[in-house]
């Protein structure tokens, strides 16, 4: 061995594209600028401080920060989080981090948290087959990117390797699944390696948390309560918060309806309902013809439900609203256990012809002008056989029956704003009728 040329010192640049080749991790890198000692003890005070500046900082987040456990980890490089609400901190990278820094890396965390990346990494995962480390990396890349792009400023420090999409080349405002889907691993991904921010971030599981057993993990219940907290706050004040933050606090507080399966669901219950399909046959006597000489009396048989399917076709309704509502025809063709047993009434301000379904590509949806649907109820009922069931696909800007029908009825209602009629500002459009079924879809 030449020990000349091994005590030869390195230029910092050189160093550092050295290590970027070899793909060593961050803490590695940092392992050159400061001995690494390994009796350093975690720094509780500084780390306490940090949190309080992240609340003053953001004080819309102080029940989330607040709430987590704090754990010291010699396992993790930087801080990271579990599934389960605690933080677990390495004591060498608190040491070596100031406090404006740490006070980032808190709201940091807590965002993966808040957010629920955990449940959303495992969802997207099955949907795209994603397995390993490197998938695991990949999620954590894109759950920091929906965090970082709006996260920091206005008092609060951007850490030193936080990664952002501009960074990557990727749009800023995206959600972590969209990030997900677009993003590959390319040389720049080589400062990325080293990043951990635990099950919390990607919803896989490491050798050093504590897991559901260990000691003072959140429950299901008290996971939600704290996220509600922190939306309340951003909701009191949305001036406060990014943007970001403001759709998620919606959104906790309606959370998106999975609207298919609501819909399907109330579908199964209408045309399961007593008295839907059944009707009276000759073709079987009823027992109690027995007891009434010379008479036939007919008994009741159950039949597939018939549905008509009223479509709203007024110009307030979109093309994508309109093929939407011919997916959810074919669906019910399924439900109900046949195409014939099917009939779609498209209707604007007066009723199109009644088309009995044949394949939902063939089926004209002709309108475009205002929008009355008691006339596609008219024309439902009317035609023969009479339906079980009425399904009504509509934007719900129309005057309804001011009578039930004499069957059941579910409305597809297409989401829309409390009111935006430019030449009305106080208009506000009727709900549907109290003796409807609705589902939101959307």
């Amino acid at each position: 061995m030449n020990t000349a040329a091994a005590a030869t010192p390195v230029a910092p640049d050189r160093q550092n594209a050295l290590d970027r080749e070899n793909g060593l991790s961050r803490e590695n890198a940092l392992s050159r600028e400061k001995p690494l000692n390994r009796e350093t003890v975690l720094d509780w005070e500084k780390l306490y401080a940090a949190r309080l500046q992240a609340a003053r900082a953001r004080p819309y987040l102080a029940t989330a920060l607040f709430a987590l456990h704090l754990v010291e980890s010699r396992q993790v490089p930087t801080m990271a989080v579990d599934r389960y609400w605690r933080c677990y901190a390495s004591p060498v990278f608190v040491d070596r981090t100031p406090v404006e820094e740490l006070a980032g890396v808190w709201v940091h965390e807590v965002s993966h948290l808040l957010r629920d990346h955990h449940g959303r990494s495992e969802r997207i995962a099955r949907e795209l087959g994603l397995e390993g480390p490197a998938a695991q990396l990949r999620t954590n890349i894109a759950a920091d990117c929906e965090i970082n792009d709006d996260v920091y400023g206005d008092g609060l420090v951007r850490p030193a390797g936080a990664l952002r999409p501009g960074t990557l080349l990727l749009p800023e405002g995206l959600l972590m699944e969209e990030y997900l889907r677009d993003y590959r691993f390319h040389p720049r991904s080589l400062e990325a390696a080293w990043l951990d921010c635990g099950s919390g971030a990607d919803g896989t599981d490491r050798p050093w948390e504590l897991g559901p057993d260990g000691a003072h993990g959140m429950t299901a219940q008290e996971r939600d309560a704290v996220r509600f907290r922190v939306a309340e706050g951003i909701r009191g004040r949305p001036g406060d918060a990014p943007a970001g933050w403001q759709r998620w606090a919606e959104e906790a507080f309606h959370p998106p309806q999975p609207w298919r399966q609501l819909l399907g669901a109330a579908m199964r219950s209408a045309v399961s309902g007593p008295g839907a399909g059944e009707d009276y046959s000759y073709g079987r006597p009823a027992r109690r013809s027995a007891g009434v000489p010379g008479v036939l009396l007919p008994s009741l048989r159950r039949r597939p439900p018939r549905v008509a399917v009223v479509i709203d076709t007024s110009g307030s309704v979109s093309d994508d609203e309109l093929g939407s509502a011919l997916l959810e025809v074919a669906a019910i063709s399924r439900a109900v256990g046949g195409r014939d047993q099917v009939t779609v009434v498209p209707c604007d301000a007066a009723a199109q012809a009644v088309h009995t379904l044949c394949r939902t590509a063939g089926i004209p949806l002709l309108g475009g002008g205002g929008t009355d649907l008691r006339a596609g109820f008219g024309a439902a009922l009317r035609s023969t056989p009479r339906p079980d069931v009425v399904v009504v696909l509509t934007d719900g800007q129309t005057p309804w029956p001011s009578s039930p029908p004499p069957c059941r009825t579910v409305v597809g209602l297409f989401a829309r704003p409390a009111g935006y009629d430019e030449d009305d500002p106080d208009y506000r459009p009727e709900s549907p009728p109290e003796w409807a079924r609705v589902v939101t879809i959307g």
